[in-house]
């Protein structure tokens, strides 16, 4: 059913933008990993969405090298990071809210929601506890099984560990897959389906963090279902069916079309009130806030199995969440200006 976004009187806060007197949003990308590519990806598709009659938004664009504002005119205006203002055109512009859209540090492990914390600026996303947690594959699963989260078997592994590749094979099996621990989703990740092929997935993983996870292979249906909270209202998404190209899905499948994406998925009633239920528990466990998404394997014996969760999710015209809202029957542009207006009240 389609629900209006929540209407609510805002305090005046200091800073406007110069010339038409509309909150100022920063949409922040980039980061220190591959993921850039994606989150630039992502915040193109997050500005398309923010209403513009309401807000005006910049891209801001974080990297190890530099913090910039993208400007209209294809320029770029340094971020001082002392108030997280810049300047344009010789007047200086404070942010009124921060809409971050990193995948990979340091916006989805919690450094930049530290930061957004101690200047007092609001944000779309979960906070520090949360997103430290989830960025962390490993600590994750281990938290949400004391809940009762089913998960694969899984190892982890650090640079500085020695391991033995017939040890993890016997107690994970084949195939297992390798992957960044402390980072995303898109690069770095391996099927591996001899002992052989184990050393070198696991430098290809470090090549992407300072963490491994080693993860039993899970035969079944992939769903993802997305969940956001304004208030007392919490909102599990309609869920979307995942069948890669490939034999897995990695990089190609999620940007390159090599996959066919299902909203509504097919599988029962049952199942999918057991996804949605699941992933609004979830989000309650980790105390999230904003979007957030999680990847399950459904077994053909019909058991859910966690595979992450993502607390800031891809956010292109044709991502995940996009689609869900669109199969939900609500509007995208409602949705975040219900996430925007809601945080900008809290303060």
């Amino acid at each position: 059913m389609l629900r209006n976004p929540i209407k609510v009187a805002l305090p005046e806060r200091q800073y406007f933008h110069k010339t038409c007197g509309k909150k100022t949003i920063a949409i922040i990308a980039g980061g220190y990993s591959s993921e850039i590519v994606v989150s630039m990806k992502s915040a193109q598709g997050i500005q398309s969405f923010i209403d513009p009659e309401r807000y005006a938004s910049y891209i801001v664009l974080i990297t190890k090298e530099k913090w910039v504002t993208l400007l209209p005119n294809n320029e770029e205006s340094p971020i001082d990071k002392n108030d997280f203002s810049f300047m344009e055109s010789g007047d200086k512009v404070k942010f009124d809210f921060a809409y971050i859209t990193i995948h990979g540090t340091p916006g989805e492990d919690g450094l930049l929601q530290g930061y957004f914390d101690m200047l007092d600026i609001p944000y779309s996303c979960c906070g520090v506890l949360a997103a430290s947690l989830t960025f962390n594959k490993y600590f994750c699963k281990k938290y949400l099984q004391s809940f009762g989260v089913k998960s694969a078997p899984c190892v982890l592994l650090r640079k500085k560990d020695s391991w033995n590749g017939e040890d993890i094979i016997s107690e994970l099996g084949l195939p297992v897959f390798v992957k960044p621990n402390d980072g995303g989703s898109s690069f770095g990740i391996t099927k591996v389906n001899s002992v052989e092929q184990l050393q070198m997935a696991v430098n290809l993983a470090f090549t992407e963090g300072n963490e491994v996870l080693m993860e039993s292979f899970m035969q079944g249906t992939e769903v993802t279902c997305g969940c956001y909270r304004i208030g007392d209202m919490k909102t599990a998404f309609p869920v979307t069916e995942v069948v890669p190209q490939n034999e897995f899905f990695d990089y190609d499948a999620k940007y390159n079309g090599q996959v066919s994406e299902i909203t509504p998925a097919r599988i029962s009633q049952a199942l999918t009130e057991e996804v949605r239920s699941l992933t609004a528990k979830i989000y309650d466990y980790l105390g999230a806030k904003g979007i957030i998404r999680v990847d399950y394997i459904i077994s053909p014996q019909g058991e859910v199995r966690l595979l992450e969760v993502n607390t800031t999710p891809g956010m292109t015209a044709t991502s995940f969440i996009p689609q869900q809202v669109k199969a939900a029957g609500l509007n995208i542009r409602e949705v975040m200006t219900e996430i925007i207006e809601y945080e900008l009240n809290r303060k």
